[in-house]
């Protein structure tokens, strides 16, 4: 049963007690890259294999997302930066151990591209800074292998 978490504002991507900050180059332009991150929720399954299921809810003003196993997150769109940046905080979960979290995408022109850079900050109990810990390569490989998707879904052409 999903439970409401602790209300966090966008400071908390610098005040987390759990900081996991990852980042990866898609050759794509910051303004088609910040559409599939924000316009396209729908989509995310299709280049972020641990998401199973992404909406758009609040008339794109929130989130409802789906995870495989069974993790569901009902979240707020905090900052929504079109080419730069793009927030939102996890309202509702059935994560255990979870008491807050919030995530950020920020997006950076590059000479190539778009340098992509994802902070997912979260509090939590004891066990559950215990686990992310030690889940924080398998964390930071899915980011990778995400954005690596993304990258080529962004560089096919339209059908």
């Amino acid at each position: 049963m999903a439970r409401r978490l602790r209300t966090v504002g966008v400071e908390f991507v610098d005040s987390a007690p759990i900081r996991l900050v990852f980042a990866a180059e898609v050759s794509a332009p910051p303004d088609i890259v910040y559409r599939a991150l924000a316009e396209d929720v729908a989509d995310w399954p299709s280049w972020f294999p641990a998401v199973t299921r992404a909406a758009p809810t609040e008339a794109g003003a929130g989130r409802e997302i789906r995870l495989k196993g069974g993790v569901r997150f009902r979240e707020t769109i905090l900052v929504a930066e079109p080419g730069e940046r793009y927030v939102y905080r996890a309202d509702e979960s059935n994560a255990p151990g979870l008491l807050a979290l919030l995530e950020e995408w920020r997006l950076t022109a590059d000479a190539t591209g778009t340098r992509v850079q994802w902070t997912f900050a979260a509090d939590g109990s004891a066990l559950f800074r215990l686990v992310l810990g030690l889940g924080r390569l398998g964390v930071g490989r899915s980011f990778r292998d995400a954005v690596r998707r993304l990258d080529a879904r962004l560089a096919a052409p339209a059908a």
